[in-house]
């Protein structure tokens, strides 16, 4: 089992440097999607670790967007994250930010979902749901293809992660909307 802090100091520190509800908003989404991997992917003895990981990895990004994932490693000791744990939070800017190359599957899985869950939930937003619970994998795939469409979302990210993984772009856009509809309602209960 993998060390990790208490989700509560987590948490805390994510707000301590994030104040936008859109940061808060992606960080409990990305902390539900890596739980919801490391169960599909037989990780579950690890899901804190994979979740704890998801709710960090952005840490620095509100305050320091210059220094993301550099910033990173200062403020996750201030609650004495571990090594691996800091390495799997800086693997996510692998060749955009830092040069922190995801080793570990979990690694891998970040890299991949975290740009992914924002097109998802960009394409969620514009259903009459405004959910992901009806969302398929052939509409957002339009959304993908069409560049204009949230244009924040790097397509190269996505692709590279499902080559990273060895999926496909589809298998990677099914497992992470069904993740992130398994996460969706408490994400949406803890920002009211």
């Amino acid at each position: 089992m993998k060390a990790y802090p208490e989700r509560e100091t987590a948490l805390a520190l994510l707000k301590t440097y994030n104040a936008e509800p859109f940061h808060i908003r992606h960080a409990l989404t990305v902390e539900g999607v890596m739980r919801w991997f490391a169960e599909d992917l037989g990780y579950g003895e690890d899901a804190g670790f994979w979740a704890a990981v998801g709710l960090l990895h952005d840490v620095d990004f509100e305050r320091w967007p210059e220094e993301h994932c550099k910033k990173a490693p200062e403020l996750l000791a201030e609650i004495g994250c571990t090594e691996e744990l800091i390495h799997a939070v800086c693997s996510h800017g692998y060749g955009l930010c830092c040069d922190v190359e995801p080793v570990h599957e979990m690694e891998k899985v970040l890299f991949a979902a975290d740009e992914l869950t924002g097109l998802i939930d960009a394409a969620s937003r514009m259903r009459p749901s405004r959910s992901c619970q009806d969302l398929e994998v052939s509409s957002l795939k339009k959304k993908f293809k069409d560049k204009k469409f949230a244009a924040g979302c790097s397509r190269d990210v996505i692709r590279e992660g499902a080559e990273k993984l060895g999926w496909t772009l589809e298998e990677l856009m099914e497992k992470t909307i069904l993740a992130q509809r398994s996460c969706e309602a408490a994400v949406h209960e803890a920002l009211e």
